[in-house]
């Protein structure tokens, strides 16, 4: 955690059950996030320990160095078990106590079914999902420390790119990481218990590849993908298409400019 004063109310707040989770997902967004100005929050759900390769000592001292990296200001673990992580009431009541402390606007939430991978990642998209709705409960407030009962206003899912689902998201949209990306890879090389040299070459490999082909779509050398519970909505239709309002209409000659995919 940072020695910066904390907010008292986040803008983002991202979660995903295993430290180096939201690095590979969104590192790059929740760096550029930073640097636009807002206030974000990173939670753990897990130390993500035991592992063949670390330790929990190890492990939070890698988060720590990854969360320096991205510049975010507030990493907060939650203390729920790792391997052993299910959605229950009690692990809602958890993570819910955490989003009425922290109030965040939006909730960046680790989405998706990894069965080649560990099925925290499952468990953790659906205690998030139940836990936003938990936060706002009224005639419970001994469950949640006595903290006041807060509505989330918007939930954004990160999916992960292994997940095992051909998912129909009502939107999806991605968001431009080129001047960022240098750091994701940093914030993830920063875990070297569960990198080493060879290892890190392959996730290296991985995410280069997946921000590349999602930017590529877009435009953008790399971009990072995200999807929403619900249509895109939109005051104006330039704007949203465009992704910022252009001062001209752009003129770009046939057969110049990136490759158009829709």
């Amino acid at each position: 955690m940072s020695d910066a004063p904390l907010p008292d109310r986040l803008d983002v707040l991202a979660v995903a059950p295993h430290p180096d989770d939201l690095e590979i997902l969104c590192g790059g967004t929740l760096a550029k996030l930073v640097k636009q100005g807002y206030k974000v929050g990173i939670f753990d759900l897990t130390s993500g320990e035991p592992t063949p390769r670390g330790s929990v000592e190890t492990r939070q001292k890698e988060a720590e160095e990854a969360r320096r990296v991205l510049g975010v200001p507030l990493r907060v673990n939650v203390a729920l078990p790792n391997r052993v992580l299910m959605d229950s009431p009690e692990n809602r009541f958890k993570l819910a106590t955490e989003f009425r402390r922290y109030r965040p606007g939006i909730v960046i939430l680790g989405a998706g079914r990894t069965p080649a991978a560990s099925p925290d990642h499952f468990q953790g998209h659906l205690i998030g999902e139940a836990a936003r709705f938990y936060s706002q409960l009224t005639k419970w407030d001994e469950r949640f420390d006595g903290t006041a009962p807060y509505r989330v206003p918007h939930l954004v899912y990160a999916p992960f790119p292994t997940d095992a689902e051909q998912r129909s998201w009502h939107s999806t949209f991605v968001v431009d990481v080129t001047e960022t990306f240098d750091q994701k890879l940093a914030s993830i090389r920063a875990y070297k218990s569960q990198f080493d040299d060879e290892r890190f070459e392959r996730v290296k490999h991985f995410v280069t590849s997946t921000n590349g082909y999602h930017g590529f779509k877009c435009g953008y050398k790399y971009g990072e993908l995200f999807a929403l519970p619900h249509p895109v909505g939109a005051p104006d239709l330039v704007t949203l298409v465009y992704g910022s309002k252009p001062t001209t209409p752009p003129d770009v000659p046939v057969g110049q400019g990136h490759i158009p995919m829709g």
